[in-house]
């Protein structure tokens, strides 16, 4: 009878181990972002006026995760061949969501207009827009493996397509989006195999574009010089950052206890969107900060993980763009909340509360457990459970037949 330490190292060997981690993270992300959005939302969602009650907002946020759910159960359902056939649809349809949203038909708030409003729910097509590039851009490369040796074939359809969400994303106003997209379309062509020297000409392209961008509006250029100041200006745009900061520091070792945290009685805006990670180490504490990072860090290497074990180049690359996606996301969202990133508007994964981010990172999260259970012993392993043995409801069927792929050698 194998000892409990000898299980313990060897359950990562499994078939199903990625699988798994897969389930436990986004699991555990989800039940986080529940407890913390409940804390950040019962005293700022109150309001008699309304009669919205006090958890009006996690009422809200309750509907979009067990939405995520279905969505999860639905991407990790749909066969892989199925899920690749509808990248080029799903690109068009990104792509007109995105061209109607600057029309009269979008929402506008905050000077941008980035949302259409349905039966009073918004809906931002940016999200979709990062799952279909992804989805899209993999097919395409894939589909064009063996003229990826000329530059040419590697950049079209691909850059331009992308060039295009970008303009779009960018007359919303949306910087961040842009970046986001930006990394995605970085991380297609990295995966693919794009030589060094081209990778590092297109970095510091889109290094410079990001910089123009960043400095050619005035609310923009008012956040960098804020980053940059020695003296934050607690009246303006370094407000939230450094409330943000506070927060953090009144946390502690091991915080002030859930619902105890002053961040939620309107100090800091935003507080269950976009900073609520300060939240978290403000009543979670540095612990609780570790431990969001490591989950962070544990979808990192699961999901390189994934992809390394895949044959089929599309599953391989959609899985580490998915994979950088999350982690570059939730990188960017700690970053500016612990004050080593400009303010821009990228939510926590998972955690933060939302509705299109948050289905759309569902998805993404299902996909990747797709991807993991079409590892080829994981594959096996579920043929060999047979109907009506455990595991026999995930049964798919077999992989493409691998073709190349050189960044993953």
């Amino acid at each position: 009878m194998a000892t409990l330490g000898e299980t313990l190292t060897g359950w990562p060997a499994r078939p199903l181990a990625s699988f798994h981690l897969v389930l436990a993270l986004a699991g555990l992300l989800a039940v986080l972002g529940v407890v913390m959005v409940l804390s950040a939302s019962s005293v700022s969602s109150y309001d008699p006026r309304t009669g919205g009650g006090q958890y009006g907002l996690f009422g809200k946020h309750m509907t979009y995760v067990a939405l995520g759910a279905v969505v999860f159960f639905f991407a990790l359902r749909l066969p892989i061949r199925r899920i690749r056939a509808l990248g080029g649809a799903t690109m068009i349809a990104s792509l007109v969501m995105l061209v109607l949203v600057l029309t009269p038909l979008g929402a506008t708030g905050g000077g941008a207009q980035r949302w259409f409003v349905v039966a009073g729910q918004s809906i931002q097509p940016i999200e979709f827009a990062k799952l279909s590039l992804t989805l899209w851009g993999a097919h395409v490369l894939v589909a064009k493996d063996h003229l990826l040796h000329r530059w040419r074939h590697l950049l079209v359809p691909v850059v331009p397509a992308a060039l295009l969400m970008f303009a779009l994303v960018m007359a919303q106003p949306n910087l961040s989006g842009t970046v986001t997209l930006g990394i995605i379309t970085l991380t297609l062509l990295w995966f693919a195999g794009v030589p060094a020297r081209l990778f590092a000409a297109l970095l510091l392209g889109a290094g410079g574009g990001s910089t123009v961008l960043a400095l050619t509006a005035g609310y923009r250029l008012a956040r960098i010089l804020s980053f940059f100041s020695a003296s934050p200006d607690t009246a303006a745009e370094s407000y939230q950052t450094t409330q943000a900061l506070y927060a953090l520091a009144d946390g502690g070792v091991f915080g002030r206890g859930l619902g105890q945290g002053s961040s939620n009685w309107g100090y800091l805006p935003g507080v269950e969107n976009d900073f609520i990670f300060a939240l978290i180490g403000e009543e979670l504490g540095f612990a609780g900060c570790l431990v969001v990072i490591a989950l962070y860090a544990g979808v990192a290497v699961v999901g390189m993980r994934i992809a390394r074990r895949n044959v089929d180049p599309w599953i391989r690359i959609v899985a580490g763009t998915l994979t950088v996606l999350v982690v570059a996301q939730a990188a960017i969202n700690i970053g500016y909340v612990v004050g080593l990133l400009p303010v821009t508007g990228v939510t926590l994964p998972l955690i933060s509360y939302g509705g299109s981010s948050l289905l759309v990172t569902s998805a993404m999260f299902g996909i990747l457990a797709n991807c993991a259970r079409n590892e080829p012993r994981a594959v096996a392993a579920l043929r060999a459970s047979g109907p009506g043995r455990p595991g026999s409801f995930l049964r798919l069927p077999a992989p493409d037949v691998p073709r190349r792929l050189r960044r993953f050698r």
